[in-house]
């Protein structure tokens, strides 16, 4: 099965859910990340039962708060 992975095609040999490829791909801090699938963000509720198909396209996302320069 052939997905793409933040920009990148992989293959995969079976399909796996969002919460499976997170482990998969070693994602860091798994639950501080935000999930887009096919151009649409996913709730964190659905990663246990959204199954990647063939073609899919998922994105890892981070969001960074930033803060004063102070200056």
């Amino acid at each position: 099965m052939t997905l793409k992975i933040n920009g990148k095609e992989k293959e995969l040999e079976k399909s796996l859910t969002v919460s499976e490829i997170l482990v998969h791909e070693n994602v860091e801090m798994p639950d501080m990340v935000t999930v887009q699938l096919n151009g649409e963000y996913l709730d964190r509720n659905k990663f246990d039962e959204t199954v990647l198909k063939e073609n899919d396209e998922i994105d890892f996302l981070y969001f960074m708060g930033g803060g004063s320069l102070g200056i």
